[in-house]
């Protein structure tokens, strides 16, 4: 778009890109445009975020048992890029208009939507679940469940959910507080999707710490004091975390987004929405369709949709068409306390390699993951182009018919 002042020269509106979420790929998304845009004025990209702290969703668990944690502020992984950062609560999305509300009275216009507002834990399938149990969504919640724990002096803390949130929670419950009893339940074994060597070390691990491990249960009330199974059984509960189930913030289809039955963005091959394509999904935020079936939110996934949509807006303003988005899964890490942890190695589709990590190794492994963002973000501000390598998946995440 362009304009002329009255003096006769010829002046360029800037393509207004704005980022909606600072997680591992809404962040990636800001700064592989802000690093490539550089210094051109005619692209400005914002990015608007809660809170302006980064939040680690890999470690909250440990916030969870009172460790502290000083993750980076947003700003300073910005810093040194043309992007701006605005701090507030999005409110409301309208599609049509191409603006976003954010904590009610102000109004951002975009011209291109990147939208990274990932998923929450579900807590309205069960009853209960809202009122009478802890979630990790947040530091917020991570805060309040230590400060409950550190209250409590004796008694049990149910977990539900046997999936890996579930068992780094209740391996790092059990290890900062050994007065405590701590079930682990859920319908599936823990560890279901590994390897059976690396399968058996985690639950070696789990039983190790105190954990009491309770497969093939399915939680059909959360009440005080307790959770009530299928069956009838009542499982007695001083306090409940709750880690089974995520859906997405309702935003997007209040927008008139196209969403999957959980509220995720449906995008195209190139992580444009079906339904408006000047609106880019990343991250949990999106139904992304690969040739092994949808994605599944994680940090490994997330950042290189965020790097993706990024290269692919900008593909767009050079009039180039956006290439199509592919991934594969290369592995597992999941921490076991402090001192232990599990690393499985996977193909593509998420299966289980005989390969994996274990003790020591796994341990500084996983820890090295979890810190790898900081680092990428900074080479990324360097060099952009570093940011657009990950594993493609080859043959596994071909989609039949598509051009992939």
């Amino acid at each position: 778009m362009s304009a002329r002042h009255e003096n006769g020269t010829a002046t360029t509106t800037p393509h207004r890109v704005v980022v909606l979420g600072a997680g591992y790929a809404g962040m990636a998304a800001a700064v592989q445009l802000a690093a490539r845009v550089g210094r051109r004025d005619d692209v400005r990209v914002t990015l608007v975020n809660a809170q302006e702290r980064f939040t680690e969703r890999m470690r909250l668990h440990m916030t969870a048992t009172g460790q502290r944690l000083a993750g980076p502020s947003i700003p300073e992984l910005l810093e040194g890029t043309c992007a701006r950062f605005v701090r507030g609560w999005v409110t409301a999305v309208d599609a049509d208009a191409r603006t976003v509300r954010v904590d009610d009275d102000r109004v951002l216009p975009y011209d291109t939507l990147v939208y990274g507002l990932g998923g929450v834990t579900d807590t309205t399938a069960v009853p209960g679940v809202d009122d009478h149990a802890y979630t990790l969504d947040g530091p917020e919640d991570a805060e309040a469940l230590a400060g409950r724990l550190a209250r409590l002096g004796s008694g049990t803390v149910v977990v539900a959910g046997s999936g890996l949130t579930g068992v780094e929670s209740a391996a790092e419950i059990a290890e900062r507080h050994p007065e405590l009893t701590v079930v682990l339940l859920g319908r599936e074994e823990p560890g279901a999707a590994m390897n059976p060597k690396a399968r058996a070390h985690l639950l070696s691990a789990l039983e190790r710490l105190g954990v009491e491990v309770r497969g093939g249960v399915t939680v059909e009330k959360v009440l005080p004091g307790s959770v009530e199974a299928a069956g009838g059984e009542s499982i007695a509960a001083d306090v409940v975390l709750w880690t089974s189930g995520t859906r997405a913030a309702p935003l997007a289809a209040a927008a008139g987004l196209a969403v999957d039955e959980r509220g995720r963005v449906v995008t195209d091959s190139a992580l444009r929405s079906v339904s408006h394509p000047d609106v880019y999904a990343v991250g949990d935020a999106a139904a992304i369709r690969q040739g092994y079936g949808v994605m599944h939110g994680t940090c490994q996934g997330g950042m290189p949709t965020g790097v993706h949509a990024a290269v692919c807006v900008l593909r767009a303003l050079k009039g180039k068409r956006p290439k199509p988005f592919r991934f594969g899964y290369y592995h597992t890490p999941v921490s076991l306390g402090r001192h232990d942890a599990v690393v499985q190695f996977t193909r593509p589709d998420d299966s289980p390699r005989r390969v994996h990590l274990t003790g020591r190794a796994a341990v500084r492994y996983k820890e090295t993951v979890t810190a790898s963002p900081w680092a990428t973000f900074g080479r990324m501000k360097r060099m952009p182009s570093s940011g657009a390598f990950w594993p493609r998946g080859g043959r596994f995440t071909r989609v039949a018919g598509g051009a992939r």
